[in-house]
């Protein structure tokens, strides 16, 4: 009964604290987040001894927080520059995207200026080697480990002294002085914990790969992306070769940019220029089509829209969207129908992008808008155009972010002409910007081909 009255509990996810244990955190609805803290204190913290005094902030020296370029650019441009030592960073990507080859091949990269340690706890270490020969990443400085234990690892850098130690991945790894299962809450928790700890204490630049979960979050503790320095997440379709790399945070550079790859039979290869693979090389214009011009991060990228009105007998239409948001989509359609008197419920719609990328801004409202009503009327839009703007329910175009960069990029790339929201027009040479205010107005512009 002592016992019971002076043990709190506390949620691994949220926090939220309690005197007794629970299943489930009422607070976050975490299952198996609840563990055993201890007694709560219950008089002041007293003062310790100084391990470090403090110093002005003028008399810290930085140079030991200088990025060092991986050799990979695509990462670097990510990254801000390169990899930091004592910094983490944490990866994350659904199953076969991609992950423990863009980190294989990024450490054979690093062992040319230093040992490098891989850490697998997925594989054996013969899979491993195997992948490394079809890659071509191979160096005698490059020091593979099949281990699963924490403490291992540490025995393992401790010999090795790496400057780059990657651990794949986090779930599969244990720590032995804590209970539970590889994966849970509390191992993951623990496991981090005593990574960061060593990285920061030795000035090991470490990699950790997460899993992710089947809605697309990082699976363990919230936590664990507040203890690292760097979290990237690794996206791309399955069926496309095309794979993404985005900086969700990053305490050494920018957070608004992103890395392009492809996936190919001998490894990832960087794509400086990658808006060729969005669009459909043809001679004659078609219907249903619609070019544009998006955002990820600092980068702009060509893309093009396509969608496919038909007329169905089924009492239910089929709605069918890839690459695009599904409700995005049903609201642009609802627009065309209310506000420029389009018929589209008793039609099937299709709408999708070319080359498997995912278009989720505002901005791509406006060309799934003319792709439809191209679709709709049968009439393909002048060749060279593009359509950049987002659309609201009132029928009215709205701005967007970026449009003297979104055009630099479509005149780059041979566009004449540029459908845009009203007072977004911007002087860029090689393109004319036509301003419009509503969908209306748009529809005119671009439908009737009037873009003199």
């Amino acid at each position: 009964m002592a016992k019971s009255a002076k043990t709190s509990y506390r949620c691994g996810e949220c926090g939220w604290t309690t005197p007794r244990w629970v299943g489930r955190c009422p607070e976050c609805q975490a299952w198996g987040s609840v563990e055993e803290t201890g007694a709560p204190a219950t008089g002041g913290v007293a003062p310790a001894r100084v391990t470090a005094p403090a110093q002005p902030i003028e008399e810290i020296g930085v140079e030991a927080a200088h990025a060092i370029p991986t050799g990979m650019e695509e990462l670097d441009r990510v990254l801000g520059g390169g990899i930091v030592p004592g910094g983490v960073l944490l990866l994350a990507g659904e199953p076969g995207v991609g992950k423990s080859t863009l980190l294989l091949e990024v450490a054979a990269l690093c062992a040319d200026a230093g040992p490098v340690l891989y850490v697998t706890g997925e594989e054996s270490a013969s899979q491993v080697r195997l992948r490394a020969d079809r890659l071509g990443a191979l160096s005698k400085s490059l020091y593979l480990a099949a281990e699963g234990d924490v403490a291992t690892v540490l025995s393992h850098a401790e010999e090795i002294r790496p400057r780059l130690l990657i651990v794949d991945s986090v779930q599969t790894m244990s720590a032995s002085s804590v209970v539970g299962t590889p994966g849970g809450v509390t191992q993951v928790r623990e496991v981090a914990t005593t990574l960061i700890r060593q990285a920061k204490a030795r000035g090991i630049a470490t990699v950790l790969v997460g899993h992710v979960t089947k809605d697309g979050g990082i699976a363990g503790p919230r936590v664990l992306e507040h203890l690292v320095d760097v979290v990237l997440q690794f996206e791309g379709d399955r069926h496309s070769r095309l794979r993404l790399l985005r900086a969700v945070k990053n305490r050494y550079g920018p957070t608004d940019d992103i890395g392009c790859f492809e996936l190919t039979d001998s490894g990832l290869l960087g794509l400086p220029d990658p808006s060729g693979l969005f669009l459909t090389r043809r001679n004659d214009p078609v219907s249903g089509s619609c070019v544009t011009v998006t955002l990820e991060g600092r980068r702009p990228l060509i893309a093009e829209v396509q969608s496919l009105v038909a007329p169905t007998a089924l009492p239910q239409p089929r709605r069918a969207t890839s690459g695009l948001d599904a409700s995005r989509v049903a609201m642009v359609m609802a627009v065309l129908e209310r506000r420029a008197g389009l018929r589209i419920a008793n039609t099937d719609v299709y709408a999708a992008t070319v080359g498997g990328v995912r278009l989720g801004e505002p901005s791509v409202d406006l060309a799934l808008a003319l792709a439809l009503a191209s679709s709709v009327t049968d009439v393909a839009l002048p060749r060279g155009i593009v359509a950049i703007g987002e659309v609201g329910l009132a029928g009215d175009v709205r701005a967007v972010s970026g449009v003297p960069r979104r055009l630099a990029e479509a005149a780059r790339l041979g566009f004449t002409h540029a459908i845009v929201p009203r007072h977004s027009e911007a002087p860029v040479p090689g393109i004319q910007s036509i301003g419009v205010d509503d969908l209306r107005g748009a529809l005119d512009r671009a439908i009737s081909g009037a873009t003199e």
